[in-house]
């Protein structure tokens, strides 16, 4: 995947978790971005608060469990991140 589709991606994940406040569940976010599940999964981990190898996470996302489903949701600083980036052109 190219860096251009990296943050196309970025973009338009951040944009729908924007949208729905109380999350979005990842086979719903798969179908809406297009993308398959181990790619959703991977761009959810490198978003997350996680430590990946020796670099922590910016802690923008989180997923929680929310009964059978799991939901991805947009944390403080992801929304004052996702925000803007919203103000930004795609360039930028």
């Amino acid at each position: 995947m190219s860096a251009d589709a990296d943050e196309a991606l970025l973009r338009a994940l951040l944009a729908e978790l924007a949208a729905a406040p109380g999350g979005v569940s990842l086979p719903r976010l798969c179908k809406r971005l297009d993308v398959r599940m181990s790619v959703l999964l991977r761009t959810l981990a490198w978003l997350g608060e996680e430590r990946i190898g020796d670099a922590q996470g910016p802690g923008w996302v989180r997923t929680v469990e929310d009964g059978g489903r799991t939901l991805a949701q947009l944390t403080d600083s992801g929304r004052q991140f996702a925000a803007s980036l919203a103000d930004a052109p795609p360039d930028a």
